[in-house]
Formats: C-alpha cells, structure tokens, sequence
C-alpha cells in the first residue's frame, strides 16, 4: 500500500514539485554510476521515471507527449548535472581564463544533454500503454536516445545508464554480446520493472515485471560468471611492460618554461625500481608515458630524444603521448598540430606514430560552426594550441616492436562502444593513453576509467592505460584489472600484457543485437502478457 501510495504522489504532483521530483530522481541515478557504483540504486530514477510518464497527462494525445518532454527534461537535466558536475574543475585549471565560464560547462551542458532523456520520454508517452507493456515501451525510448546521443554532433555517451549496472562485472559481461546500448536497455528495463508494484489492480499481474526482471538480473550474473573463467588470463610472452603516472599538476603540463623540468621527472620516475629485486627500466621491454606528456614538440626536438635514448636499454622502446606537427598545408601559414601518440626507439628515433580522430569539442578544438562567436566572447580551447588540435582522417593501427598490433586510443576516444577499432585486421589489445588531470580528484577520472574498462569486455581485448594523474591500469579481455595505480598518485607500475580472446558477438557484429533486442522489446510490450 505504501509504494502505491507513493506511485500516486507522483503520478499526481504537477507544477514545481513535480519538476523538483523529476530532478532529484535523474539525480539520484548517479549514485549508481562510478566512482560509488551503487546499482541496485537503478531502480531509483527508472521507476519513478514511468510514474512520471504515467503522470503526462492532457485534453490531447500532443499535450501529454508535451508533458512528457517537458518532465523528461527534469529528469534529465538532474542525471547529467550529479553526474557531470566535476567537470567544473577543468575551468579552474586557469582560472582567471575561463573561470567565469564554468556555468558553460555544469550547468549548460546538462542542460543540452537533458534533451535527449526527453525525446526518450516524449517518444514512450507518444505509445504508451499500460501495464507491463510500458516498461519495455520506456526501456525503448531511452536506449535509443541514448543511441542518439552518442552519435549526434559528434556523439557524448559519457554515463550512458548501462554504465549503472556495469561497475558490477559479471554483469558486464552483457556487453560482450550487446555492447552499451544493450546493456542500457536492459539496465532501463530491470530498473524500472518495480514501477508496476505501485500501480493497476492488486494481484499476480502487478508482479509479472519485477519477477521477470529479477530473472532476467539473475541471466545476466549467471552468464557473467560463467563467461569469466577461475583462472588469469595468459600473458603474451616476452613483454614486461612499465606503465608511468608522473601525477603532474595540470597548470604545468602546458607551461614551455617548465619542459625541461617535467622531461626530467618524467626520465627519474621511469628508472625507479619498484622492488629489491628490480633494476629500474633496465627489467621492461616497454615503456609507457601519458598523453600530452610534454609541453613541446617531441619530434622537434632532439635533445629530448637523445636524453630518452640514453634512457632506454638495448631493444626497449618508448610509447609516449606527445603533440605533433604536421606538414604545412599550401595557403595556411603554419602546420597542424595533432594530438598523438609516438613511438620511440632505443636509438631516440621516432618510428611510428597515431594521430587522435576523435577531438573533444571545445577542448581541443571550437566547432567550425560556433567558432566565430566563441571567440567573439573571449573563450577559446582548453589546449594552448593556436587554432586547436588537426584530427586525423582515419584511425590506424599502431605498431610497436615486441607487441601485437594496438587499437590506438588517446583520452575519451575509449568511451565510445563500436569505434575504437583502426582499419584493417583484428588488433590483439588497446592502447589509451589519457590526461585526465583537468578533473582533480573527483568523480570524472573514475567514471572514464569504467568506460575504458568496458571496452574490454565489448571487443574480447585487453586494455593498458596510462593516466597522468591516474587510474593507471592493465585490464585483462574480461575486464579484469590485473594491476593498477590509483588515482592522485605518483608512480610506475611493472605489468604483463595479458593476450586477447576470440572476437566477441559484439566486436563481429556491433549495434545489430541491440536492434534485435530494441524489435523483441517492442513486440512484447504488445502483448496480452505484458498487460
């Protein structure tokens, strides 16, 4: 009687309370997202959502699809505010540029973002039917705005819901079949099957959703623990990799004066022994620094090179992220600068390099489109970079002496499911290398740290990261970490690089079983069962 009690509260609210309900149930959905991974708290946001819908009401069938979008948008506007909200810290990094813009960044986006959960609500309500039936309805809607905000003007699938359930890794596993998105529609519709509890007649039907979705839940672990085997995974042979997370204030990473500084905490690190029985770089065959890792460029200059080659043992080689120049184009009066990762020999040569693709707007480059009055209002990019980052036309493999063919990756280029393999065969793992010092000790690292994460399990291929300020880790084709450094310190960490497993459904075939979820979703929500 009491959770029907509270269905009708909010099935009833209208005006600023039912604003106020919409926007701390969105909110109440980031407790199940990283760093608390609280996601039994899934039920939270995604029953009171379908009470919400139920609560759309009008004189026409557009009036209530308009009062969906309109609570969607609370909704909405709630999840992405909790959930983004660290991403104020990267206007502070210099404050006195782009502090006074921070509402752009925790309030406007949000905002922007909102408008996707509320085509999701407007789109449900537009069909919506009742009983069960409308819960798969809604778990529809949703997945596929999220769908859409992962691809529309570039695409930000950061914290889509299915990253509520992935902090749990059995059930993570899911995505080896599905990928993202259909681990997010089956997360929407596990967490708001309860919403039946509080409305209809009394009886078994009130029941039938939460039971499946409880079973469904149990699939889900059960599948996981039988896809995860007992035992690690094997480790490639002859690879003793070094990962360094130098945990470098920001404001110095772009500072010119202070390159000679950083190069050489970066060369001391990397020579620590980590035990007595190690003997610093001489053990590793592979060394790894961080993207952006100087505030120069590494290709011009030589002295750098030389210091990195009297580093390195015979044969050993240096993976680091670094800015490069490319070859002035004819008419621009400087050439482009990419955002890369480069490989570097025991000789100080270097010999293969991956330019970033995937640029984040507005901080490392202004869409062409909004460039003019951007500038006009006195902002520009994050990076110190005239003109911003060049990104690449197509992402390729890289190649590094002694290691399998790598899918390339630098910073948030790992959130996105489905693009993060180059051209060409079937890497054997993926290298990301990130900066993720513009977000301090908040909840930002964490959660891009869990994307990364579930990109193993989606393509069957392990995965090294090297943060600056952290998480550091090596992370096994299952998603296991194999080792790691936490986040705020400084450090090197000695790994093996665990070796890959056969293609996944989802690496073969991409977003075509969420399709065919999405179709046996909307054919069940029409039937007698589900009423």
């Amino acid at each position: 009687m009491r959770f029907a009690a509270l269905a009708d509260r909010v099935i009833l609210a209208w005006g600023w309370p039912r604003r106020l309900i919409a926007l701390v149930a969105g909110a109440a959905g980031a407790l199940a997202l990283p760093p608390l991974d609280l996601w039994p708290l899934i039920v939270v946001p995604m029953t009171i959502a379908v009470w919400l819908i139920d609560g759309a009401v009008g004189t026409t069938r557009w009036a209530r699809v308009r009062a969906a979008l309109a609570v969607g948008w609370w909704w909405g506007f709630g999840f992405f505010l909790a959930g983004l909200w660290w991403l104020g810290a990267a206007f502070l990094v210099e404050a006195d540029k782009f502090a006074w813009a921070m509402p752009l960044g925790v309030v406007a986006l949000p905002a922007g973002l909102a408008l996707f959960p509320a085509l999701g609500f407007a789109a449900a309500r537009l069909v919506w039917p009742q009983g069960s039936g409308r819960i798969l309805i809604f778990a529809v809607a949703l997945a596929l705005s999220e769908w859409l905000r992962g691809h529309v003007l570039t695409g930000f699938p950061w914290n889509a819901y299915g990253m509520m359930l992935a902090g749990q890794a059995w059930i993570a596993q899911f995505a080896s079949l599905a990928g993202l998105y259909g681990l997010t529609l089956v997360a929407v519709a596990i967490g708001a099957a309860p919403a039946t509890l509080g409305t209809g007649k009394p009886g078994p039907a009130r029941w039938r959703a939460p039971v499946l979705a409880l079973a469904v839940l149990c699939g889900l672990l059960g599948f996981g623990a039988w896809r995860i085997p007992a035992a690690p995974t094997p480790d490639v042979s002859g690879v003793k990799l070094r990962l360094m997370q130098p945990n470098l204030p920001q404001d110095a990473k772009f500072n010119p004066r202070a390159g000679e500084a950083i190069l050489s905490r970066y060369l001391a690190l990397s020579d620590r022994a980590t035990s007595p029985r190690t003997l610093g770089v001489q053990d590793v065959t592979h060394l790894i620094w961080p993207e952006s890792a100087f505030p120069f460029l590494l290709g011009r200059t030589p002295q750098a090179l030389s210091r990195i080659a009297a580093l390195l043992p015979p044969n050993a080689t240096l993976i680091t992220g670094a800015a490069r120049a490319g070859e002035t184009l004819p008419g621009e009066s400087r050439p482009p600068i990419f955002n890369s990762i480069q490989v570097v020999n025991d000789e100080g040569a270097i010999v293969a390099s991956y330019d970033k693709v995937h640029l984040v707007p507005f901080g490392e480059y202004l869409p062409a489109i909004l460039e003019t009055l951007i500038r006009s209002v006195g902002l520009s990019e994050f990076v110190a970079v005239p003109g911003g980052f060049a990104a690449a036309s197509r992402r390729m493999p890289l190649t590094i002496r002694g290691l399998p063919p790598a899918a390339a990756l630098i910073c948030y280029e790992a959130v996105f499911p489905g693009e993060v393999m180059p051209q060409g065969p079937r890497p054997g793992f993926m290298l990301n290398l990130t900066n993720d010092g513009w977000f301090g000790q908040t909840s930002g690292p964490y959660q891009h740290f869990a994307q990364a994460r579930l990109r193993s399990v989606e393509e069957g291929l392990p995965l090294v990261r090297v943060a600056n300020t952290g998480i550091s880790a090596v992370i096994d084709p299952y998603g296991r970490v194999t080792a790691s450094l936490p986040l705020g310190t400084e450090g090197v960490l000695d790994a093996a690089l665990p070796i890959n497993v056969p293609a996944t459904l989802y690496a073969q075939f991409g977003d075509v079983f969420f399709a065919g979820l999405v179709l046996a979703f909307l054919l069940l929500s029409r039937l007698r069962l589900t009423r």
